[in-house]
């Protein structure tokens, strides 16, 4: 990475000057002379541009000249000194001396570092996302000098102020300096306190692009925020590079300051968190204990009986499992009071467990895969119910389209019924459509939908837009029931908690919010992220919420206090989807950077960083013991990964003779994949709209068909961890889920 050391002005003229800058006996502030006359703005910019003219700055110079109006001759040293008394500056005082005096009426306001801090800050939010978070790291050391300069100034009540209003913006990646810097009360702490002279005495390495510098500068110059332009000066040591500015790690000696620790996000990551499952409440499990004991307690023996007998002892050991790894009553998040649904749910759970396929590298999920024709590159989105009878999809033309993949009509109300008249399931059943297809429309969205979601019992619907509402749909009756309003922007996705009632969405508003089915307003608002937040699903027991980004990070929020516990920083891209293992412990994030990562949620470590895509990764989603893992991915893929290897699972004769496979396919064709795959693509749906995101898997890579007319892609160096690839015929993958059985389902629109 080349690049070269910027400071915005000459750092032995700036040391210079350090008596006048802090209220010496040059500083304005020990000056009485009232009748001192100002210098005029058209002078202090010339003066500025003939040094940026003089140090070779040709860029900043050109933006200055843009911006300012220069007119008559160029203002020398000379012509700024007349304007000032000469004992006071000095007859041989060069630029930085006359800037920094220029600003000592700045310094003179007690209000001016938070004045001009706070613009900093609101146009660091306002800034183009590429540039955003090198702003945001620069903001942090002139943050700190800020408050430093204002204790040592004496001004301690409005440092204090200071650090309260904007240490928030810093304390996930600076949390254990701004522990220090808060207990610092007075000037001598400020003298005697180690961390405080390591600040005050070396400069801060930051890593900026070339245009985010040029940018930096102007916009203090344009501002006349000479306080931070001097902080930049004195205390910053700017490296400009080419290509994007990554989230430093502690290794990068020309980040921060050498011997100090950098990033401290292992310390926010350090939080106490809650990740046992929910607790199952007790009406629930005594009715189910009763049902199963029921019917296996009946006189006439038959495979009902034995199922039920099979049942209630896989019940007992689910139910002492639950007890020991369950959440307290007082950490879970209230629920409203169960219903008959519930119960039935439970039970279903249970006959899945039994059934349940055990994986292995051995032994692979059999993958499903839905492809819908027709569609037009209009389908946004797609999801299937968790009891596999229906799936359904966003599309550009502002509807939800469901399907009936059981082939079973699906029936509305008459337009003509009453209400009030319906008082049972037979007045129900009696105000349906007489006749119904297996597959319809719902509308009422008045523009794209991005994301759908279906609750757990198939009852509801979720839907979520471009006209920032999100919409829930019953799909008894087949019709809109709230639409709940409250961001201002666009909604990327939305997702049910795993025990229904509460929801979460995910908005280009840069937050993501909590809603609860009962309620139009958002109970909670996270808020944290730098940019749009992509994708959204809740953890298993409901405590936390998980989103994706495109500030390239994921962040994990406590549901009942609203604030963030964990950041994981990694991805090189937008995330734009994100998984959490059944028990809770992993968290799997993937997007446009194609690299899947394998996150330990309690620690906030990355465990694996796992390539192979070709493309964007849509969609991820783990096995039932949280072993395995899918990824369905714009290159036309679906993908299992290994997740929890053991030492000798390579010695496994099939994945032997796997990677024996490989080296000779890369012996035969060079451009082949390192895994062979063999998938297919079943269970077809037609007459569908398509999807943007198809866009992006055809046009986002150099890939050309072989003789079977598949996508061959370019060449990525697969992970170890990878076990097989199944391929689809120009079909991106869209969504794939693993089911309560470990059936794996992928969904995807075929694209020309």
């Amino acid at each position: 990475m080349s690049g070269r050391n910027t400071d915005a002005f000459d750092d032995a003229s700036v040391a210079g000057s350090n008596g006048a800058a802090n209220g010496g006996p040059g500083g304005i502030g020990n000056s009485g002379n009232g009748s001192r006359r100002q210098a005029s703005q058209k002078q202090v910019e010339k003066i500025v541009l003939q040094y940026l003219k003089t140090k070779g700055y040709r860029n900043a110079e050109k933006a200055l000249r843009e911006d300012a109006i220069m007119d008559g001759a160029e203002t020398t040293i000379g012509d700024l000194a007349s304007v000032f008394p000469a004992s006071e500056m000095g007859s041989d005082a060069n630029v930085p001396e006359w800037v920094l005096f220029y600003s000592e009426a700045e310094q003179g306001n007690p209000d001016a570092y938070s004045q001009s801090y706070r613009e900093l800050r609101r146009w660091t939010d306002s800034s183009l996302d590429v540039y955003r978070h090198e702003l945001y790291a620069v903001s942090f050391p002139i943050f700190v000098h800020a408050y430093l300069d204002l204790h040592m100034r004496g001004l301690h009540e409005k440092a204090a102020e200071f650090m309260e209003q904007y240490s928030r913006d810093h304390v996930v990646h600076h949390g254990k300096d701004i522990e220090t810097l808060t207990t610092l009360k007075t000037k001598a702490h400020v003298e005697e306190n180690a961390l405080a002279k390591l600040y005050r005495e070396n400069k801060y390495g930051i890593r900026m692009t070339r245009v985010g510098f040029e940018l930096l500068l102007s916009f203090l110059q344009d501002h006349h925020f000479t306080l931070l332009m001097r902080t930049v000066n004195q205390y910053l040591n700017i490296r400009t590079i080419d290509g994007a500015v990554q989230i430093a790690s502690e290794s990068e000696a020309d980040v921060g300051i050498t011997g100090h620790t950098q990033n401290q996000l292992d310390h926010f990551n350090s939080q106490d968190i809650a990740l046992g499952s929910a607790p199952l409440d007790p009406f629930v499990r005594d009715e189910v204990e009763r049902t199963l004991q029921s019917e296996a307690g009946r006189h006439i023996k038959d495979s009902t009986t034995e199922e039920a007998s099979a049942l209630l002892d896989t019940f007992a050991r689910a139910k002492q499992d639950s007890t020991t790894n369950a959440l307290s009553a007082r950490d879970a998040i209230p629920m409203p009071p169960p219903r008959g649904v519930e119960i039935e749910q439970q039970i279903a759970n249970l006959k899945a467990l039994r059934k349940r396929v055990a994986l292995s590298p051995a032994a692979l999920p059999s993958v499903c895969m839905y492809t819908l024709h027709n569609t037009d590159n209009t389908m946004n989105c797609a999801t299937v119910s968790e009891d596999l009878s229906l799936m359904a999809g966003g599309f550009s033309e502002s509807y939800v389209k469901i399907w009936s993949l059981k082939r079973e009509p699906l029936r509305g109300f008459q337009s003509n019924f009453v209400p009030n008249s319906v008082n049972s399931e037979e007045d129900m059943e009696a105000v349906r459509e007489k006749t119904g297809e297996d597959s319809r429309k719902l509308i009422g969205h008045s523009g794209p939908v991005f994301g759908v979601d279906i609750s757990y019992d198939s009852k509801y619907l979720l839907s979520c837009s471009e006209d920032k509402t999100a919409r829930l749909w019953s799909l008894d009756t087949m019709t809109n029931v709230v639409c709940y309003r409250g961001h201002n922007y666009p909604i990327w996705d939305v997702s049910f908690a795993p025990q229904g009632f509460y929801f979460a969405t995910a908005s280009h508003d840069r937050t993501a919010r909590l809603w609860s089915c009962d309620h139009i307003y958002a109970l909670r608002i996270f808020a944290g992220h730098l940019s749009d937040v992509n994708c959204v699903r809740f953890h298993p027991n409901a405590k936390y919420v998980v989103t994706g980004s495109c500030d390239k990070t994921v962040r994990l929020w406590d549901v009942q206090r609203g604030s963030c516990v964990r950041v994981f920083t990694g991805h090189t891209g937008s995330v734009d989807t994100v998984a959490i293992s059944p028990d809770g412990r992993i968290m799997a994030s993937a997007g446009e950077d194609q690299t899947v990562n394998v996150w330990d949620l309690g620690s906030g470590r990355r465990m694996e960083s796992l390539t192979g895509h070709t493309g964007s990764v849509y969609s991820l989603a783990f096995s039932q013991e949280g072993t395995l893992l899918l990824s369905g991915s714009a290159d036309e893929t679906v993908r299992a990964w290994d997740i929890k290897r053991t030492s000798t699972a390579s010695d496994h004769p099939i994945i032997a003779q796997r990677q024996s496979e490989q080296e000779q396919s890369k012996a035969t064709d060079p451009d082949a994949m390192d895994v062979d795959s063999d998938g297919k693509s079943a269970g077809n749906i037609a007459g569908s709209p398509g999807k943007d995101k198809a866009d992006t898997a055809t046009n986002g890579d150099s890939k050309k068909r072989d003789a079977a007319g598949i996508w061959k892609s370019k060449r990525v160096a697969e992970s170890d961890a990878l076990l097989k690839t199944w391929r689809t015929k120009s079909t991106p993958v869209y969504n794939v889920t693993m089911t309560k059985r470990n059936l794996g389902i992928a969904i995807g629109a075929f694209t020309l």
